[in-house]
This record gives C-alpha cells, structure tokens and sequence, in this order.
C-alpha cells in the first residue's frame, strides 16, 4: 500500500513538474503547434529552375519606339533613413549608392507617401490605382493563428503598459488565401495586358491566393512568388541571422515560415539562394527574355522584412558595426541595394535604359518591433502608424527619355499614382467605370503642371483615420479613448508640436471632411480582430513609461 502510494505521489510529483514545465514554455509549445500545422499544409520540393517565357513585339518596333518597358521595385518595410541619400543606418556607414543614383536620375518626390502603415493595404492601392478601402481591403491579411495567438503572446512580454485588444468582431475568419484584392478590381497588369505588354511578377504579392485573386490571375502572365518568408534556411552555412526575442512578430516567424517560392500557382519549392538575390537573377533574366517586346516587371522584394537574415559575406562586409542585429539589417540593406544595381545595369546592357520606366518605393516606413530606433529618423512614428515615419517613403521615378534627371518634386504624391502614371506612359485609358484615385505624375515631373496632384489625402485602419489637406495633417485614434492631433506636416514634418488646441475650426473641418471620405468607402472584407499598441517615439527594446504617446492599430 506504501509503494502504491510512493508510486502515486511520484506519478503526482512528475505531473506537476511537466505542467510546470509546459507552463513556463507556453508560449513556445504554442507557436510550435501553429507552425507544424501551418508547414503541413505546405510541403515544400526542391529546387526548381524558372524558364521565362520570351517573345518580340508584334508591331517589330524598336525599343525607341515601342511604349516604354515599365519595372516597378517594391522594398518592403524600408525605414526613411536606412537610405544614404537621407542620412543612412549605421551612421551613414552603410551606403546604399544604386538606390541613390536612382533618386538623381529622375525625379525625387520628397513627400511621397503609402497607402497604409502596413503593407498589404498599400500594396493593394498600387496595383488598383485606389484607396484599397473603396473596396474593402482595410486590414492587413495574417496566417492562420497570427491574430490570435500573438496577441496572447504579446500581453505576457515585460515593459508593456497597454495590450492587445481582441474586439469580438463579427463574422468567421476568411482563410488567408481568400484574403485579398477581389477579381473584380482591374490591377495594373490586366490594364498594361491589354495594351501587349508581358507582365512578370517576382516575390512578395500579400493580395490574396484563391477565388482569381493569384498574381497569375490578375493580369501576371508569370509569377514567381514568394510562397513563404525565410531569407535562407535557418541552419544554411551562409545564413546569417538575428533573433528579436522581445517582438512576437518574430517569434512568429521564425516558428511558421519556411524557405519556399512558387511559379504560377504550382506547388512549392525551395529557391537556390538568398531570396533578394535570387530575385534580383531571375528579374535580370526576365528583362533578357523580353528586351524585344514591351514588359511590365513588378519586383516586389521581401527585404527587409523580418525574420532578420543576411549572406555572411554581407555581413562580413560590414564588420565596423558592433552590434549584431543592427549589422544583419545593414546587409540586408546593402543586398537591397546591390538588386536594384543589378537591375539597373541589366537595363543597360539590353539597350533598354532610355525608354524604360522605373519606379521604386517601399509599402511603409521601418518598424519598431526591430529595435533599431534611427531607420525612420527625423520622421516620427513607425510602421503600424499613420505619422510620417509610417507612411513617408523613399518615392523614385526614373525614364531618361521623358524625366529629366535630377529632379525634385516637394508636393504629396501617393502610391496609388503608380497606376495611373505607368497607364498614361504606356498609353492605356484607365478604367472608367469606377473611381481612379491615381492621378498621371509625369506632367508633374517635367514642370508641365504647376498645380498639385492632390488637395487632400486620406488613411483609414478601422477608427484610426487621418487626413492630409493642403499642409495639414489630422489623426484621429478611438483606443482606449478618443485622441486627436493637428500637424502643419512642411514645418514640422517630424510632428512634434500638436496644434490641435489651437486650431479647433480646422480640426472641425478635417473632421468633416474623414467623415465625407469614409461614406464612399466600403465595408471591410473581413474584420479587424486585434488592435495593437504602438508607442510613437520608442522601439519594442525600451519599456514602456506611463507618459508615452501611443496609438492604436486596428487590423
């Protein structure tokens, strides 16, 4: 009866520790169950070479004479100052000298703004010329769990004053394929299609995987995505990386990506190299395979999104920077920078640089959950914000056979006027049966325009809504209560003095005017099922102090 006892009372002892156990590590064993489902469903081959499809121009019209080949580079959470020709990480000592070159040889529209904080949103209003809330896409699309278990995740971290909301929204989670922009919407590519432009979309595309919302299904006639987000494998020999263990984000990542591409929707399969390189090969390759008929190249880049992870030579080039993580997004900077070079150069060398338009900007500004805090300096805020430093973006048209170089351009201009500006230079009619936001830059460019392409500008994540009239700017969060701050955004583009106070008929008319704005908007597609504290002027490395400012996200 004894040992019964010693065994039941060991059972009991052995129990309680494992719970103990499973208790302390909660968190991990969560993320751990999240991610073995969500690489389950995706099995990933190995690799595969891309054979890109090449064709003439059925006109047979020269290069000069064709309309112009039009490359559009995406960066992705690039930081204001992570560019030399604004300051520069690291003290100016990571030089980004292609992207800078770049900036000179066209125009630099200095207040170039995205569509939203995050990055979907903004890459929606890209590829439809139109504020992503005419139709519906708010909120940022997430992986399954993302939205539940992070902010579970987040509410437990040490040096958080404020959590993370979860509204009980209405209406069942989308599935993240069903998550995007809707077939109905006409994106650029289908526009350009019709024109006889071959359309290669190559990396990040974030705008739904099903129901015709695929690149392949939106006027790409090939699409080499990125299926999903590691830079390299973990434990490859070159990879060199840097965990930020006080940002769930991040603990996310590193727990549900894998190391994987995909072509026109087959199955997934792991890429031969560090991804911006590899894109940067195949775009060369692409711009190869179509120098005789006029192309659309969309290279929407995945640096430098977390999870952090640079080439060992990229690193080992930078060896000045003492502090690892800093240093590992340095490389990715410099890897960056070193594609567009590349991209550039192939141009060159096909005879293709004077009539071809570039285009190059980021979705949003740099983050806090990185705990780099000089990436968006002077601007304040961050991604996940609607302050400059969220939303203000390095903005670079380049076509040295219609933009002289060397211009500068101060006037807002927008993401969505991408759309309408590669249109007008190919020569195609945007729709007209629905409303384009977009408007043609290039007069603009040139100094044939004196006027300014938008009076008034409007951003909008469930009750965190904002508007840009003329130099003023207005931001209006609801969580936990109502907060209201008024910037003169040309003398004070880092929004440090509120003037909201002084100036309560202007805050009454900005008001009326997000008011007028939202009635033509739509209702979201899906719901907003988090609501995320972000604090405007630290990085997740620095506690929280009770005086700090802060809004509240919504996605």
């Amino acid at each position: 009866m004894r040992r019964v006892g010693r065994l039941v009372a060991a059972m009991l002892g052995v129990a309680v520790a494992a719970g103990s156990i499973a208790w302390l590590y909660r968190d991990e064993l969560l993320l751990a169950a999240v991610g073995f489902a969500i690489q389950r469903r995706q099995p990933v081959g190995p690799t595969q070479p891309v054979v890109w499809q090449s064709g003439v121009d059925a006109a047979g019209r020269s290069p000069s004479e064709r309309p112009p080949n039009i490359v559009l580079i995406v960066a992705d959470d690039l930081g204001w100052n992570d560019l030399t020709l604004h300051g520069g990480v690291a003290d100016g000592s990571v030089p980004t000298p292609h992207i800078d070159a770049l900036a000179r040889a066209g125009v630099n529209f200095s207040s170039g703004y995205s569509a939203s904080g995050t990055c979907a949103p903004s890459r929606a209003a890209i590829m439809t010329g139109r504020y992503p809330t005419r139709f519906g896409f708010e909120f940022t699309p997430t992986p399954p769990g993302m939205s539940s278990v992070l902010p579970m995740i987040a509410n437990r971290m040490p040096g958080r004053l404020r959590p993370v909301l979860t509204p009980d929204a209405p209406g069942s989670e989308l599935p993240f394929d069903e998550m995007g922009v809707p077939a109905s919407e006409i994106t650029l590519a289908e526009l350009l299609a019709g024109a006889g432009y071959h359309n290669v979309h190559i990396g990040k595309w974030h705008l739904g995987g099903a129901a015709g919302m695929a690149p392949h299904q939106q006027g790409f006639h090939e699409s080499l995505l990125l299926a999903n987000g590691l830079y390299l494998p973990e434990d490859h020999p070159d990879a060199v990386n840097a965990r930020v263990e006080f940002d769930p984000i991040d603990r996310f990542l590193w727990r549900v990506m894998q190391f994987a591409a995909s072509y026109n929707g087959g199955p997934a399969f792991a890429p031969p190299g560090y991804v911006t390189d590899y894109y940067t090969d195949e775009a060369v390759k692409v711009i190869e395979a179509n120098r005789e008929r006029p192309f659309f190249l969309y290279l929407a880049h995945w640096a430098v999104h977390t999870p952090l992870q640079a080439t060992r030579d990229d690193y080992e080039a930078l060896a000045h920077i003492p502090d690892h993580r800093r240093r590992v997004y340095a490389a990715m900077l410099r890897a960056l920078d070193r594609s567009v070079g590349r991209v550039l150069d192939a141009l060159r060398a096909n005879g293709l640089e004077e009539n071809t338009l570039v285009f190059f900007t980021s979705d949003n500004g740099g983050p806090n959950y990185i705990g780099l805090p000089e990436i968006n300096q002077p601007l304040r805020g961050w991604k996940i914000t609607f302050f400059e430093g969220g939303i203000r973006v390095p903005y670079f048209v380049k076509w040295p056979a219609r933009i002289p170089a060397g211009a500068a351009f101060e006037e807002p201009v927008h993401g969505f006027d991408i759309y309408a500006t590669a249109a007008a230079a190919a020569g195609v009619a945007p729709p007209v049966d629905r409303v384009i936001d977009g408007v043609d830059l290039l007069p603009f460019a040139r100094g044939e325009r004196s006027d300014v392409p938008h009076r008034e500008l409007f951003w909008r994540s469930g009750h965190y809504q904002v508007a840009r009239s003329g130099d003023w700017k207005l931001q209006r969060n609801l969580q936990p209560h109502e907060r209201v701050w008024l910037f003169d955004v040309r003398a004070d583009p880092s929004e440090t003095t509120d003037l909201a106070a002084r100036e309560p008929q202007r805050v009454d008319e900005l008001r009326r005017r997000l008011a007028e704005f939202a009635a033509q908007q739509a209702q979201p597609l899906w719901p907003s099922r988090a609501e995320m504290p972000v604090n405007l002027d630290k990085t997740l490395l620095d506690a929280d102090a009770p005086d700090d400012e802060f809004v509240y996200w919504p996605n």
